[in-house]
């Protein structure tokens, strides 16, 4: 079974999230597979990777660049998971086949609360989650930023 956890932005971005998820990815020993809905956004993640923290640096590729099987972080819009990662992170609206997680240990779908068809998305795919048999546990940002499980 797949944890399935859906982090409801509401006062940051993605862009002021996602990196640290990937580091504590990353600290696990774990591998990322990064799934986002378009080419335009694998590419604003991407440069976001390389420039968020002046004092850090995550290793990462974009599907297409290198051996994919190498790579600990890798961005794409396929759904493979080329790299053998034990996390799917699903950005920008991009979906799962919830019946075809096999490999991964967790996948993190993130969405913005303050977009309508975002949040449609997000419910819709919750409830295809938990009909799929997957721990489901949804994270709500906190006026502190820090994220708290729900329910």
């Amino acid at each position: 079974m797949t944890e399935a956890l859906f982090y409801h932005l509401e006062r940051r971005s993605l862009e002021d999230v996602l990196p640290g998820l990937v580091e504590k990815t990353l600290e696990r020993g774990w591998r990322a597979l990064i799934r986002t809905d378009s080419a335009e956004r694998a590419e604003a993640v991407d440069n976001l990777l390389w420039t968020y923290d002046d004092q850090s640096f995550l290793p990462h590729a974009q599907q297409g660049d290198g051996d994919a099987a190498r790579q600990k972080v890798l961005i794409t819009v396929e759904d493979a998971n080329v790299n053998g990662a034990d996390v799917l992170f699903l950005v920008g609206g991009a979906a799962a086949d919830w019946n075809g997680l096999a490999g991964f240990t967790r996948v993190v779908t993130m969405f913005d609360g303050r977009d309508a068809h975002m949040l449609s998305e997000a419910r819709a795919a919750w409830k295809d989650a938990k009909a799929a048999g997957h721990d489901v546990t949804y994270w709500k940002e906190q006026p502190s930023g820090k994220f708290e499980k729900q329910g």
